[in-house]
């Protein structure tokens, strides 16, 4: 019977830490926008943070294009902020990461307005409003 109850408790255990949990520490936040490149210097080890504003009830979904270099940084989460509790607002998305060993590369969020589950702008506003914010991230031997 006891091995039954662990058996059951064990997925709560692990789900309990996976994706949707909430982060409490963003480390160092660097903001980044559509149409831009931002620079972001880290050492192995430190946590940071690419944020980026968003508001899903216009339309924004922020993603992670793909996975950056597990070498040199890695990803833990999305985490989501709102800038107030009534109907339509705004807010920032973070995506969290921990620098690893040294090197560089590429991490690019991509903003699809609009497009819901199809994850493609499927009208001309949406292709318009639609972008990436591109993170440039150099993992750095700290003194």
């Amino acid at each position: 019977m006891r091995l039954t109850a662990a058996a059951l408790l064990f997925p709560l255990l692990v789900t309990g830490c996976g994706a949707g949990s909430a982060v409490s520490d963003y480390g160092k936040v660097v903001k980044g926008s559509k149409g831009a490149t931002v620079r972001v210097e880290v050492r192995p080890g430190q946590r940071f943070s690419l944020a980026v504003s968003d508001n899903p009830s216009v339309g924004d979904s922020w993603d992670l294009v793909e996975v950056p270099d597990a070498k040199v940084a890695s990803y833990i989460s999305e985490e989501r902020e709102s800038d107030g509790d009534q109907p339509g607002a705004g807010g920032t998305s973070y995506f969290v990461f921990n620098g690893k060993q040294p090197g560089t590369t590429e991490i690019r969020l991509r903003d699809c307005w609009r497009c819901g589950q199809a994850k493609t702008p499927s009208t001309e506003e949406s292709k318009q409003q639609s972008g990436e914010a591109v993170f440039a991230v150099t993992v750095v031997e700290g003194g």
